[in-house]
């Protein structure tokens, strides 16, 4: 039983939405994201999704994407991202899979699992700056980062709980990079700080390719898993890294 991540999917097998305007690595991602992930991931295994699944409006336009991510091997925990408008509540979330028959699916939000030999958890994250935004409506950023730092906090305390005497790391799962380049959100940052998290692992930077799969930053280790980085190839969490 492996734990394997990546970010980003961009499904639209029934919306108009295609993905190689963005550049060559996104011609046929979709087929890309099946072949490779039927090569490496076992039933056995689980696979976390931090954000950006499907460009479906609702849960009805995401019923194909979810379909095809639950008829891949592995349990999934998809997590939410900025482009997620399908995303509803947990209760509705979980209502629309089990009515769908969708049984490898579940949600990371405001909760934890236990994946093998680790306990995961997370939030959507958020930039602080508004000028690195690209939403609506002018929305308070110093509020929603406050939010999503009560998020985080939400899903590790739950994580404390699923502890036992045989102790496992806790990572954390963002849709958005805590740290990049010369950004810092340091609410979030803090937060982890506080659990004393050692590994974070982030998605929503698309087209950088020669920048370090994990970088350093005040001893927490941070790791880009959007697929078009990872070229599409689910990357697994080995138990050396810790």
């Amino acid at each position: 039983m492996s734990l394997y991540s990546i970010a980003d999917l961009h499904l639209s097998l029934s919306t108009d939405k295609p993905m190689d305007k963005f550049g060559p690595r996104w011609k046929s991602h979709a087929e890309k994201i099946e072949k490779n992930w039927r090569a490496i991931v076992s039933p056995t295994d689980t696979v976390v999704i931090p954000g950006d699944i499907s460009w479906g409006m609702s849960l009805e336009e995401s019923r194909a994407d979810l379909a095809f991510i639950d008829s891949l091997p592995g349990k999934k925990l998809i997590g939410k991202g900025n482009h997620d408008y399908w995303w509803s509540t947990m209760s509705k979330l979980k209502a629309f899979t089990a009515a769908e028959g969708f049984t490898t699916i579940d949600f990371l939000y405001n909760n934890a699992y236990v994946c093998e030999d680790y306990i995961v958890c997370g939030t959507r994250g958020w930039y602080v700056e508004e000028r690195l935004q690209n939403e609506r409506d002018n929305a308070d950023y110093t509020k929603i980062v406050a939010r999503e730092a009560a998020r985080l906090k939400m899903s590790l305390n739950e994580a404390v709980t699923l502890q036992t005497e045989d102790v496992k790391p806790i990572l954390v799962y963002l849709h958005f990079p805590p740290v990049f380049r010369n950004f810092v959100c340091r609410e979030l940052v803090d937060v982890m700080h506080e659990y004393s998290i050692r590994h974070c692992y982030f998605g929503h930077i698309h087209g950088v390719y020669t920048v370090p799969r994990t970088t350093e930053f005040e001893d927490i280790s941070m790791t880009m898993i959007s697929a078009d980085f990872l070229d599409f190839v689910p990357m697994i969490t080995m138990p050396c890294d810790y």
